[in-house]
């Protein structure tokens, strides 16, 4: 089984690619769902977490209030390398995990889906990086409509991600995920192992 790495800058169509690879046979392993699951109500990760961030990272009933995190998390680079430390052993060995059933089932290929994927220890579980691409300024126009923040917050997210030069010089395919790339057809060359 052929593990890929799916990654790029918030905004850029993770999301979009690793959907249209699903529907291709890849098995996917969705790195937003497992990093809820590891800061899910009682788990030693929510407990780091409010220790560093602030106990009012939790809601009345001790649940994470991600809006605050995210808040606090992505306002600098300093406070988003925390966010990782904190959370990225639990998430690499919920991926380990996941990869394992993935390879009982049988598939040929999975995919770990993670905006963080590079900077973390579970880029050593894949053989490929794959990385979608998209301007700035196109992204921001989607992150706005998404998430329903402020250009601002929107912005703060942005800045806190190194810049797409640290991305691009990682990945093994790179997916254009913006007019005038057809999005079916870039990623079309995940299977054919392509890059621009």
């Amino acid at each position: 089984m052929i593990v890929y790495g799916l990654t790029g800058k918030t905004g850029a169509g993770k999301s979009t690619v690793a959907s249209l690879l699903s529907k291709k046979g890849f098995f996917v392993i969705d790195g937003d769902l497992i990093a809820r699951r590891v800061t899910e109500k009682g788990s030693p990760v929510l407990d780091d977490l409010a220790g560093y961030f602030g106990m009012d990272i939790l809601l009345p009933d001790k649940t994470l209030d991600r809006k605050k995190l995210a808040a606090r998390a992505f306002a600098s680079k300093s406070a988003t390398e925390k966010l990782c430390e904190l959370t990225h052993p639990e998430i690499h060995r919920l991926f380990v995990e996941e990869i394992k059933k993935a390879e009982r089932a049988g598939f040929e290929f999975c995919l770990i889906d993670a905006a963080a994927l590079l900077e973390s220890p579970s880029k050593a579980l894949c053989e490929k990086i794959i990385v979608v691409f998209c301007p700035e300024n196109i992204r921001l126009e989607r992150i706005l409509k998404r998430d329903n923040i402020t250009r601002q917050q929107a912005l703060q997210r942005i800045g806190a991600q190194k810049d797409d030069s640290f991305y691009l010089s990682q990945a093994d395919i790179i997916i254009n995920n913006y007019p005038p790339y057809d999005i079916e057809k870039e990623t079309g060359k995940i299977t054919k192992g392509g890059r621009i």
